[in-house]
């Protein structure tokens, strides 16, 4: 039975238990499974392929790819970022950041991605994707120390009126267009609502049922009459 293994650094666990769970039951309705492992130094996902190998290695590469477009992107952003706004604003810039550029980056690492037997998420990161890094790093340079609370809104109603894509909110959770839990905000390393949405390049916000009046202001902030409620 072919088999992959999956690591990241000791810091980058979250990382390898997100992948877990986001392959391993697919993996033993194939036949196969996957087993965590963790030491001082690695954190590792050992993923058995069963009868199904090829498309469990693409569903694997999709979930990696989601790792690095958003998790180490999103602790990059945050790291270099130098506008002045508060924790909560920096957050859903970095996330509005992603969002936007979600698909180019994506297409970039699935063109330099091959999984063998073993894959390392920091040394692809570290060595393959040096690229990447300094157009991420070009982006920041035209986000100035000055960029405010008005500048962020208007960011994010230029990237909204630019969304045909639609997501919907039910409590705490919100679901993509097929009705799919979305976690992805997990990967900044705390599930937090309004950075899912924002991760979601969300064009339109259907609100089923009551929302919570935190997440009721976000939306009417950020999305005006783009949310809508039920």
């Amino acid at each position: 039975m072919e088999e992959v293994l999956v690591s990241d650094g000791a810091a980058g666990s979250a990382n390898i238990t997100y992948l877990y769970n986001a392959v391993a039951a697919e993996a033993v309705k194939s036949g196969g499974n996957g087993e965590l492992s963790f030491s001082e130094d690695r954190t590792a996902l050992r993923l058995r392929l069963g009868d199904r190998p090829d498309l469990l290695r693409m569903r694997l590469g999709e979930q990696i790819t989601e790792v690095l477009c958003i998790g180490y992107k999103y602790a990059f952003l945050n790291r270099t970022l130098k506008a002045s706004l508060c924790k909560r604003e920096r957050r859903l810039l970095c996330a509005a950041l992603i969002a936007a550029d979600y698909e180019g980056d994506a297409a970039y690492i699935r063109g330099k991605m091959r999984i063998g037997s073993e894959f390392a998420l920091d040394g692809f990161y570290n060595f393959r994707l040096a690229s990447l890094r300094e157009k991420w790093s070009r982006i920041l340079d035209y986000i100035p120390v000055s960029f405010s609370s008005a500048d962020l809104i208007k960011f994010c109603e230029f990237l909204v009126g630019e969304s045909r894509n639609k997501i919907y909110l039910k409590g705490n959770v919100v679901f993509g267009e097929n009705f799919t839990p979305l976690r992805r905000s997990r990967l900044t390393g705390q599930e937090d609502v309004e950075t899912e949405i924002m991760l979601s390049d969300a064009g339109f916000v259907y609100c089923l049922g009551e929302v919570e009046e935190t997440v009721g202001k976000f939306l009417q902030k950020y999305y005006a009459e783009r949310a809508i409620f039920s």
